[in-house]
């Protein structure tokens, strides 16, 4: 085959390859440029000393900078007012100082604090105590002057990285009961990690440029050396060329760190990762073809039925008392009430807003709620009784309770940079301790399960819809959960995918797992359902067996949903 050729793309290349050629043909052969100069100077010991001392600072301001800046940007999206104030009032102070002057008046402490003391504040007591002027050398000045010059900008870069990260995944990782900083280490940075690498290096890229400030405190790094040096010999185009080229290399390295975690981070996110750079060098250096990408595979699930693969299912009995919730002036639950028994199967219907997906996140504590109480098999969600009053528990408590709860999201909520066996072993090793080979053989277990042996180390995004709300039921199985909680679980689906995700949930229901379902699926509600619950207006009008709601439904607004869905 013959690819179309186009005149104007022709034109375009020819000139292109002209004017590189006339701009060449000026630099390499202008001798004014001093090339011999620049030859003589580029790895003179004086240039190398400064080339050092500006890769020192880039790396003590950048490691330092982004170190305090991740702490400053975690602080601005606490829970609490006073850790916000702080930190948004750090961002507004030293992005609102030029860096020039910033580290002339670190340079000038000593003339405001002659001594710097540790010690008991207020009390005269201290431990020790340095001379400022001693201790804050020039070049401890730079590094503290870049370090706080880069941390307040790295901040509001790392903050909108964790803003960008779904609300899904922070639920889906509160779900599991991982700990908040284990959520923040392995959920919520490594996926905010693409929006804040592309930024973050042109912020490093500029700290190197922006090391050359530091010449206003007369420490001699790659740009002041080069003027020490044309003010010498008077060669001043050739000297700056040098700096130019060194500056050139510097970016170069940077550029291509930055491709590489880059490509590190895209996994997941992408079902094909770009070539890397030197993925053709590699190839040829290990004489291996690369290996083809993984697909999805969208047939129909092969499922292990519970008596080829018997689960040890625990069960518990849900008790829901009295529960209320608003949001303003909107009454989203009204006093509900509801008890679901150990190892049995209750549906949930009812219109869109009238309070299914809210009771159901409220079980698990995902939501607050105003009024009332939820236990499981005795044991209160969210709270700790004293007497008559409900105390809300600590977080950490919170998640150590909320394991007993599994969840399965309707827009499945996988963490798209962990392969499908991550996903699932994340959870019980970190939460319930289980060793690591332990867990992993437990989760190829249930994706056997689940029919989808094979897909262990595929990352979500390269499976079908039907096959990732499948790999979500095998990660809140992992943690053997007495209750498991599904959220519509076949409304994101194509028709066409609903069954395999149905045939999986109808498996369940014969385990003795205690499952709570919200669906629309109403010929799946009758046949798995031991009891169907109908809400309206956020309070249950009636419950009762399926036979009994589908058949003869006793509240006239039940009757009149039903005749629309049937």
């Amino acid at each position: 085959m013959v690819p179309a050729r186009y005149l104007g793309r022709t034109i375009g290349s020819v000139f292109a390859i002209l004017l590189i050629a006339a701009i060449l043909h000026s630099v390499l052969g202008n001798p004014r440029w001093g090339w011999d100069v620049f030859a003589q100077w580029f790895f003179a010991e004086p240039v190398l000393v400064g080339l050092g001392r500006t890769l020192l600072l880039t790396a003590l301001g950048a490691v330092l900078g982004f170190s305090l800046g991740t702490a400053i940007a975690l602080a601005r999206v606490s829970r609490s007012p006073l850790l916000v104030a702080v930190s948004w009032a750090f961002v507004w102070l030293f992005r609102s100082i030029p860096l020039v002057v910033l580290l002339l008046l670190i340079n000038n402490l000593g003339y405001l604090y002659e001594t710097i003391t540790l010690g008991v504040p207020y009390t005269g007591i201290s431990f020790i105590s340095w001379n400022t002027t001693q201790l804050v050398t020039p070049f401890a000045a730079g590094v503290i002057g870049l370090t706080l010059n880069q941390a307040a900008f790295a901040a509001e870069i790392i903050r909108g990285g964790i803003l960008s990260v779904d609300q899904g995944q922070v639920e889906a990782a509160a779900a599991l009961g991982l700990p908040r900083g284990h959520q923040a280490r392995r959920i919520i940075l490594p996926q905010a990690m693409r929006s804040i690498l592309p930024t973050a290096f042109n912020d490093i890229i500029g700290l190197a440029k922006g090391t050359s400030q530091v010449y206003i405190l007369a420490l001699p790094e790659l740009f002041y050396t080069i003027q020490i040096i044309y003010r010498r010999n008077l060669e001043v185009v050739p000297l700056l060329m040098v700096a130019t080229v060194w500056y050139l290399v510097i970016l170069t390295v940077l550029s291509i760190v930055q491709h590489h975690i880059e490509r590190h981070y895209a996994r997941g996110a992408l079902r094909n990762l770009p070539p890397s750079i030197f993925a053709r060098f590699y190839r040829r250096a290990a004489q291996a073809p690369a290996s083809p990408p993984a697909v999805a595979d969208a047939s129909k699930p092969k499922i292990i039925k519970a008596e080829q693969a018997p689960v040890r299912a625990r069960a518990g009995t849900v008790t829901i008392h009295g529960v209320s919730k608003s949001y303003g002036t909107l009454k989203v639950l009204d006093h509900v009430t509801l008890t679901v028994p150990a190892g049995s199967v209750t549906v949930i219907l009812g219109q869109s807003g009238s309070g299914k997906s809210t009771l159901l996140r409220s079980i698990n504590h995902l939501e607050r709620v105003d009024g009332g109480f939820i236990a499981i098999d005795g044991e209160l969600i969210g709270y700790r009784q004293d007497g008559d009053k409900l105390f809300e528990l600590k977080e950490k408590d919170i998640l150590r309770r909320r394991v007993e709860v599994g969840m399965v999201f309707q827009n499945f909520n996988l963490f798209p940079h962990l392969s499908v066996l991550e996903n699932i072993v994340e959870a019980p090793v970190t939460v319930r301790g289980t060793p690591r080979k332990e867990a992993e053989a437990e989760a190829l277990d249930l994706l056997a399960r689940v029919g989808l042996a094979d897909k262990a180390q595929a990352y979500p995004r390269q499976l079908s819809g039907g096959q990732q709300q499948r790999v979500a039921i095998a990660r809140a199985l992992a943690l053997k959960p007495k209750v498991l909680l599904f959220d519509e679980p076949t409304s994101a689906l194509d028709p066409e995918l609903v069954n395999e995700v149905l045939d999986v949930i109808k498996e369940l229901a014969s385990s003795g797992t205690t499952l709570i379902i919200v669906t629309h699926e109403i010929g799946f509600a009758r046949e798995v359902a031991d009891q169907v619950v109908f809400m309206e207006r956020g309070k249950i009008l009636e419950t009762g067996r399926p036979d009994q709601i589908f058949n003869a439904p006793e509240h006239l607004r039940t009757a009149e949903f039903l005749a629309k869905v049937l």
